[in-house]
């Protein structure tokens, strides 16, 4: 057994504290003592620090939906070209994949919170050269240093919120970003009507200062205080998180008790993340961040108004219509994500997606034979809309909640480069293959992307474990012991 068997020893302590813990009825939601005590809500501070953390999605909402309104405008103002223009709302992703290849490292070696500083200064580095720019290489620039803090914040805004809340509301505050996200992009949309592009970049600079002087005033993540041996600050910050008068000694002794056993395994280093004990925690977490992806969102919402056309529907009913139904689908989320759970959230999610993307391939067949084609408007502005509503309620947030969630702490940083890598290229591969696919065919295009979402289904019966209401340290130590 060797490093196999000591680890199971290591969690052995914990495991009985979990159990002395529940109440008879078996259900895991005992109240009596230790942590399940002041497991079931949530203090004012770990609703502040969540607040504070996911500001950066607010931040990269507004990256998002910034290049939509303000195209014309700087074309105009600045001379630009199309492929010049292309060049710019593409840096955004460039610089996502940049982020997205040491958001884990650089996290994991200073820190939860200076990581965040470390992305807001890319944010504001970014939004002061866009809104400052006299030529198009200041904006490709200035673009570019907002997709690396993207990649940054997109990593540990999910991972430090996961870190600080109980068990109970884990799933809610964590899929939470996703407000944030869908509000910027709606900010964005609505302010570029009505204010210059400049005006727009300096309104995207705010959100950066309120998560830098925020970050002054929430505690640092308790595990990876832990994990770098600063114990006695570990348990400051778990009281601060939990309240005065919260009895943390038995979460406390959890999370010192893992950490310890999985860091004798082995360093943090790339080439351990391919050892046969964490094969299923890292399929699981990279591939359902690839999935989330290759499920076409960004073909959607990059592409949308040149669907609509391609159907004969109003492009300005069907992206209004579009953005506004995020909002409430992703309520739906937060709100079930701790009762109905992940796994159910994920099939349905996936399962509608991959309806709506049979209706949509089924539409343009119909328009291409020249059958019902009165209709076909119809049948794409109710594909599209179910689409949305479908991958709100589960795909949108899901994924990095799981990603958070199932990486034991020894290889969260790379396993979580990793991950955030393989999402950022699926995504740019999505929004760089979509239009020359739509050439090719328009319903083989949805009938491709429909497969596709069949797959994620497979993949979520079949090998995404369900989260709900359990200890980080339980699922990233039953993902890498028991199932090997």
């Amino acid at each position: 057994m060797g490093r196999s068997q000591s680890l199971e020893e290591g969690l052995l302590p914990s495991s009985s504290m979990r159990e002395s813990n529940q109440t008879d009825d078996g259900n895991g939601d005992g109240s009596d003592m230790g942590t399940e005590k002041f497991d079931s809500s949530a203090t004012p501070i770990v609703v502040f620090s969540t607040i504070i953390s996911i500001c950066g999605f607010l931040v990269l909402g507004c990256a998002a939906g910034y290049s939509s309104p303000t195209e014309s405008e700087i074309m105009e103002e600045l001379g630009l070209s199309v492929a010049e223009y292309s060049v710019f709302g593409s840096a955004l992703t460039i610089g996502g994949l940049v982020g997205a290849t040491v958001n884990g490292k650089v996290t994991d070696l200073i820190g939860r919170r200076r990581a965040f500083w470390l992305a807001d200064l890319f944010f504001i580095i970014g939004w002061l050269a866009i809104a400052f720019s006299q030529a198009a290489w200041s904006l490709d620039l200035g673009r570019l240093s907002l997709g690396i803090g993207i990649g940054v914040t997109f990593y540990v805004a999910p991972v430090y919120v996961a870190e600080i809340t109980p068990k109970s509301i884990r799933g809610a505050l964590t899929v939470a970003n996703q407000l944030m996200l869908t509000s910027g992009t709606l900010l964005m949309y609505a302010l570029g009507t009505v204010v210059s592009w400049r005006t727009l970049a300096l309104i995207g600079v705010a959100p950066c200062f309120v998560q830098v002087f925020g970050i002054f005033f929430i505690p640092e993540s308790p595990r990876w205080l832990a994990m770098v041996g600063r114990e006695t600050e570990l348990d400051a910050a778990l009281q601060r998180l939990r309240g005065r008068t919260a009895d943390i000694s038995q979460e406390s002794a959890n999370i010192k008790a893992y950490t310890e056993a999985f860091q004798q395994q082995s360093e943090e280093r790339i080439f351990n993340l391919f050892q046969p004990r964490y094969a299923h925690a890292l399929i699981v977490g990279v591939g359902i961040m690839a999935l989330q992806q290759l499920g076409g969102i960004n073909a959607i919402l990059y592409y949308a108004s040149s669907i609509f056309e391609a159907a004969h529907f109003s492009s300005n009913v069907g992206t209004i219509s579009l953005a506004i139904i995020q909002i409430p689908a992703v309520l739906v989320s937060v709100i079930l994500i701790d009762k109905a759970g992940r796994r159910p959230l994920l099939m349905v999610s996936s399962t509608g997606i991959f309806l709506s993307f049979l209706l949509l391939g089924f539409s343009f067949c119909l328009q291409d034979n020249n059958y019902w084609k009165q209709i076909t408007p119809v049948l794409v502005y109710i594909g599209i809309m179910a689409y949305i509503i479908s991958f709100s309620i589960g795909m949108t947030g899901l994924p990095i909640v799981i990603m958070s969630e199932v990486f034991p702490i020894n290889i969260k940083g790379s396993a979580g480069s990793l991950a955030t890598f393989a999402n950022s290229a699926c995504a740019w591969a999505v929004a760089y293959t979509f239009n020359f696919m739509m050439e090719w065919s328009s319903a083989g295009t949805f009938f491709i992307y429909a497969g596709i979402c069949g797959v994620t289904i497979l993949f979520v019966a079949k090998l995404v474990p369900e989260t709900k209401g359990r200890a980080i340290e339980e699922i990233q130590a039953s993902m890498t012991l028991f199932n090997h």
